[in-house]
């Protein structure tokens, strides 16, 4: 196994890349479920909590994955297995997210990890064999990183039960930690036009879930409710969301700004936030078909908020890590940061706050079209 080129041209996803990211939906979808449950039955501060525990794991799998194979995909038998292996590890991470969201035992989740780390683990022995200096010294800095970091979550569920999320913080500064340390004497050469279209697929995935998920349940609630005319502004307003959402994520060319480590660990590190509000968006839109059909425990603005809060954390923090390098002038940066606030305001707008929040998602993309087109003007 020997590393890629940086410089390589026409690098693109492949299907290998592609069958993992989608078998992350289920994982995905669990979360989400379990979510939507907590915030409708009227608990979500322990809903918000629980859902970032497991969505970390989530997240933290597919982007140590993604980085690597950007780095030293070489497509061959081992290298396949080996991720086949770590897809294996995913699903079962996924089989044990109800149990720890809902009960807090990680048990069958750490499983999954381990399973998801002893595959991980071989691919960075591997590129450390072929490699020498500074970059074998990575490849096993990473490695090493790896089993530590399992051993300490494996030591998690031994520790007493009080401790246990206080001590999940510690572990997630701990992986966190990893890629900076193991690259700080040399740059594994990951291919930035690649990770791009990586994170965007992947983007793809959280908000095409979100739809699914939305559309089940507003499917499930007409059949069991007489209720179009209070489904249908949520409905339209939740798909104007993700329209919007979409349509703002893929504006700017991001490639063009992750030139080292520097950009890129921050903008890797910070899209946890941009795929967790992207599914929370989904867990929303049912929160608030629930309430609309008499189903859900919760007031009318904190069915609200299940959406517009998630919506403008989206719209934020894509502005934080994508927009703002490629903004020129007051009127192009405020666009975002604007329609974040409005989508928030859109809280306690009554029944119609998400059919709202999808308007104010359609001017901000019609806003930025209409600032790019003027001369000198930036993206849209």
């Amino acid at each position: 196994m020997t590393a890629r080129s940086r410089e390589e041209h026409h690098r693109t996803a492949t299907p290998l890349e592609l069958f993992f990211d989608l078998c992350f939906v289920v994982a995905i979808a669990q979360a989400g479920a379990q979510l939507v449950h907590a915030l409708a039955e009227g608990h979500p501060g322990t809903g918000v909590i629980g859902y970032f525990y497991v969505f970390f794991g989530v997240w933290w799998a597919w982007m140590n994955f993604t980085w690597f194979a950007s780095a030293y995909d070489c497509d061959d038998v081992p290298y396949r297995i080996a991720t086949l292996v770590q897809i294996a590890g995913v699903l079962v991470y996924a089989a044990g997210v109800s149990e720890a969201f809902g009960e807090n035992d990680w048990t069958v989740a750490v499983v999954g990890y381990i399973i998801m780390r002893v595959a991980l683990t071989a691919q960075w022995l591997r590129a450390a064999a072929g490699e020498s200096g500074a970059a074998r010294a990575a490849a096993l800095k990473y490695a090493v990183g790896l089993v530590v970091c399992q051993a300490g979550w494996v030591l998690l569920l031994f520790a007493p039960e009080a401790a246990q999320r206080w001590l999940f913080l510690v572990l997630v500064a701990a992986e966190l930690m990893v890629p900076v340390i193991a690259e700080r004497g040399h740059q594994t050469p990951w291919h930035a036009h690649h990770i791009v279209e990586r994170y965007g697929l992947f983007t793809i995935i959280v908000l095409g879930e979100t739809i699914a998920a939305s559309t089940v349940a507003v499917k499930s609630a007409l059949d069991e409710h007489e209720a179009l005319g209070l489904l249908l502004p949520i409905a339209a307003g939740g798909l104007l969301i993700v329209f919007a959402a979409w349509w703002i994520y893929f504006a700017v060319p991001m490639h063009e700004h992750l030139t080292s480590n520097r950009e890129a660990i921050p903008w890797g590190y910070g899209h946890l936030l941009i795929f967790a509000s992207g599914a929370a968006i989904g867990a929303g839109i049912e929160v608030a078909v629930e309430h609309a059909v008499g189903k859900a425990h919760v007031s009318q603005v904190a069915a609200n908020a299940a959406v517009t809060v998630p919506a403008a954390a989206f719209l934020f923090m894509v502005w934080f890590l994508h927009s703002r390098h490629f903004k020129h002038g007051p009127a192009q940066q405020l666009v975002l940061p604007v329609a974040a606030l409005a989508t928030l305001a859109c809280t306690w707008t009554g029944a119609y706050a998400v059919l709202y929040a999808g308007l104010v998602g359609v001017a901000a993309v019609t806003a930025g079209v209409v600032l790019a087109e003027r001369p000198g003007a930036a993206p849209r």
